[in-house]
Parts: C-alpha cells; structure tokens; sequence
C-alpha cells in the first residue's frame, strides 16, 4: 500500500499527491510515468512523475479529475493508502546542457513540466518556462516556476492573467534563440507550439499521453505515429518529437472511449463514489 503524504489543491479539481514509494522513487528521472491504481480492482490510470526525493523515499504526481477513476482519487485524503503505484515506466528525458532551452506547459502538465526545468537549470541551461493555463483561477506553481528558472511567462485563455492565448511565442522566439523546446501540456497546445517552432528549426519535444493500459508495451493500446512510424507511447515515449508527431490522429484515437468514459463517471456519481466501495 502507497500512503498520500501530502495532498495539494493546486486549482479546481486538479490536484497534487505526495506518496510514499521508495523504490519508484530511488529509480525516478523527469519525464518518467508511473500506473496508478487506487484500489483493489479499479483501473490503471498513467500519471507524470511531477517530483521525488530519493532520501525520503516519496513520489509527486498531479491528476485533473475528468473521469471515473481521477474523480474518485480526488476523494482519497492525506494518511490515505493507494493500491498500487508502479513505476518509474517510459524513458528519461534528455537531460543536458543545450544552451537555452524553453519549457512550456499547459492545464495540469504545468506540474510535471517544472521537473523538466528544474533538470535543465541544473543541468546548466537558460531556461525560459511558461505557463498556460485556463484563467487565473487555474494558474498554480508560478513561485516554483520562478525559482527554476531565468525567465517566466504567463498566458491564459482569457487574459485574465499574464497574455492572452500563446501567440505572443511567435514575438519571443523572432528576439530570443532557443536550442531546445519541450512541451507538455494539452494536445492541442502541443501541436500549436510545435508548429510555432517549426519554421525556426528548434528541437521540440512533446509528452504524448495517448489511452494507455498496462504500460509497459504489452497490449498496444497506445500507438502513435511519428515520423510516419507506429509507436508505443509507453516503451518508445512517452517524449517524442513534435515535429513529426502525427496529432490529428492522437487526437481521434483519444476519442475513441469518450462515450464509454462519460457513462462510467456518471454511474460512478449516481452510485455514491468510491467512498462507500473503501468502506
């Protein structure tokens, strides 16, 4: 059993769990995923590893509640235990010095987007960190931001903080180099920033999180296509490059469940939640 540490409401039903996982955590690196089960029986649920501290043997993860099993971990508390946490699955992230390097993360991603930059400043490396969010009600982790980085932008979808929408990037990326980009955030996000940084040729680095199952590359439910290749999001990725990352059929594929996914949150709502089921 994985006890909750720490349990963190960053915005409106997103929310941040510290557990206790000594051996994930001995093993973790940025850009790592981990399963997450929370209870005996329930479903596998793949979540970016947004911290860890070796010493006291915890990992972070951060979840938007928008189905069935994300609202009913939204319930678990501090002194809570999760079935299963298993992990660190995917590969690392590159990590070294590149030069400059801007980091961009969107809604929930914001989380683990602050372990790549943290990385990356130590790793040597300007880094320019921004952060997308709803509105300002949904903007979190800007203190972080600010103390792994060189340099902070904030945008949201209505101006309600910082600019309004992510164009202003076009500006940022005629005045400023960049040696390397990494996104993480919504798809739609992500294939606007790649496509932003296309025509200056920087490397960009997308986190693909398409329906997945096992993770470990056993039941072939997460294919991509990238550079016209089928890929496994989780033994090939879960970073790929946004240049060549076929999003329209990402998109289609996360899709595929949507009807299934409603009707299970919904039966889940009407039927009490999970508490009674931990009960």
């Amino acid at each position: 059993m994985y006890e909750i540490l720490t349990k963190i409401q960053l915005a409106h039903k997103e929310t941040l769990f510290e557990v206790h996982a000594p051996e994930v955590a001995a093993k973790a690196r940025p850009g790592q995923f981990l399963i997450v089960i929370p209870r005996a029986g329930g479903e596998r649920v793949p979540l970016t590893i947004c911290d860890y501290d070796v010493e006291r043997g915890t990992v972070s993860f951060a979840f938007h509640e928008v189905g069935k099993t994300t609202k009913e971990l939204g319930t678990f508390e501090k002194g809570d235990c999760l079935y299963n946490v298993t992990g660190p699955l995917g590969n690392p992230s590159e990590i070294r010095n590149y030069g400059r390097v801007l980091c961009v993360g969107g809604s929930i991603m914001i989380a683990p987007l602050l372990l790549q930059s943290k990385a990356m400043k130590a790793a040597g490396n300007h880094v320019t960190t921004i952060l997308g969010c709803r509105s300002k009600d949904f903007l979190f982790m800007a203190d972080k931001a600010k103390a792994c980085s060189d340099e902070v932008h904030v945008a949201s979808d209505d101006g309600t903080v910082g600019e309004k929408g992510l164009d202003f990037l076009n500006e940022l990326l005629k005045k400023e180099r960049y040696d390397r980009c990494v996104v993480m955030g919504p798809v739609v996000m992500m294939k606007y920033v790649s496509e932003m940084t296309r025509p200056f040729g920087i490397p960009t680095v997308v986190t693909l999180t398409p329906i997945m199952i096992d993770g470990m590359g056993m039941c072939g439910v997460c294919r991509v296509t990238v550079g016209g290749k089928m890929l496994f999001g989780c033994v090939d990725g879960p970073e790929f490059d946004g240049h060549n990352t076929n999003f329209d059929e990402l998109i289609k594929r996360q899709r595929t469940m949507l009807p299934e996914e409603r009707l299970s949150s919904i039966l889940w709502e009407t039927s009490g939640g999970c508490d009674c089921e931990r009960q």
